[in-house]
């Protein structure tokens, strides 16, 4: 005799699931006002004593968005007495976190139009235009704080680089220049200490960015890492005059075998890494004229005079402790927060002017900044002073 089948409705029972918590949560936040109505009051329902302090006079509707959907809030009325209840900030209609996330879509890209859908997909309630705007003016001002906020630390180290993106201009899209910084604080912890808007990485934009960080309270600098660009290096120079520059590695490396036909590319990466796995600066220096010559006789002249011309920049990180060396050398760690803008601004296409992708950018630092990777201690510092 066949076995009977039993089927399952996936849907269904997701639907029930989430009702079911919806109604939890609205009864649960019910429950919490009725409570705290009842303390206000100092009397039970209906209870006639000398020391009750107000009467209850019914209630009325007020709805929330929460992330399980909307809710139907019964608030309490009282004679005698406000009723302000310390669970539900008063006007408040959406749930924290779904604000949140409505921010977080609109940095993303998500234009204001698509949140009203989304939000009532998602929550059971659609929001306006007007409030999305409001909402991303707030998130702005605090963005903005943080962005400008006093550096109270020291920064040994110093990681710096810019960024292009799209923007519209006069009816045309141009690319426009954020420059980023991120140090190395006295504690060994990473942080984004700056980020500002340049029509290009010319001098003068990186020496108006550098000053605004001097301004800002940026001390105790010892060297700064980033790739080789004259404006930037200048700007160092005039700003931070005791700071050493490292060149990035990578981007050395990056130089070099561009002069380097593809076949010989792999070994020729080889022997440019052997150069900075020497012991002192001196053994390195020492290394990269065998390099040279080597190159020399394989017959690529440009390559050995890309490296004889930029081998000294690329070992500043040999003054300072042996610890530090794997992750000063390169620009490796804002390297990897730019492939993150990238990822969020690819989203966006083309900004409409400077200041949101400025915007977009800082806030996406913040969030990074305030994770895990923040939290992580980077660097052994205490290593300097000895």
């Amino acid at each position: 005799m066949p076995e009977p089948i039993v089927t399952f409705d996936e849907d269904a029972v997701r639907d029930e699931l989430k009702e079911l918590v919806r109604r939890t949560v609205e009864d649960t936040l019910n429950a919490l006002l009725e409570e705290e109505a009842g303390d206000l009051v100092n009397a039970d329902r209906y209870e006639r004593t000398a020391d009750r302090e107000a009467y209850r006079a019914g209630h009325y509707e007020r709805g929330l968005t929460t992330t399980s959907g909307q809710v139907t809030l019964r608030m309490p009325k009282l004679k005698g007495m406000r009723f302000a209840t310390a669970i539900i900030e008063r006007y408040k209609r959406r749930e924290t976190s779904v604000e949140e996330a409505m921010i977080e879509m609109y940095l993303a890209g998500v234009s204001t139009r698509r949140i009203e859908d989304v939000s009532g997909i998602l929550w059971g309630a659609s929001v306006s235009a007007g409030t999305v705007s409001n909402l991303n003016d707030r998130a702005f001002e605090a963005v903005e704080r943080w962005r400008s906020r006093p550096l109270e630390h020291a920064y040994p180290y110093v990681f710096v680089d810019g960024i292009y993106l799209k923007r519209s201009w006069g009816g045309s899209f141009e690319n426009v220049a954020v420059m980023v910084a991120i140090g190395v604080n006295d504690d060994g912890y990473r942080e984004v200490i700056g980020a500002a808007e340049g029509f290009t990485e010319s001098a003068e934009c990186w020496r108006e960015f550098l000053s605004q960080l001097k301004s800002r309270g940026l001390r105790g600098v010892r060297m700064f890492t980033g790739d080789k660009a004259a404006a930037m290096t200048g700007a160092i120079a005039e700003v931070f005059p005791n700071a050493a520059y490292q060149r990035c590695t990578v981007h050395f490396y990056r130089n070099v075998l561009s002069k380097v036909p593809k076949g010989k590319r792999s070994k020729v990466a080889a022997m440019l890494k052997a150069i900075h796995a020497q012991e002192s600066f001196e053994a390195s220096m020492g290394k990269a004229e065998s390099v040279a010559d080597d190159l020399d006789a394989m017959k690529l002249r440009e390559a050995a005079r890309c490296v004889r011309d930029g081998i000294a920049e690329t070992l500043a990180y040999a003054r300072f402790p042996m610890g530090h060396w794997r992750r000063i050398r390169t620009n490796n760690a804002i390297e990897r927060l730019n492939r993150e803008i990238r990822r969020r601004a690819r989203v966006v296409g083309t900004f409409p002017d400077g200041k949101s992708a400025l915007m977009l950018v800082s806030a996406r630092l913040k969030y990074v900044a305030d994770s895990e990777w923040g939290s992580r201690r980077y660097l052994d510092v205490t290593l300097l002073e000895e």
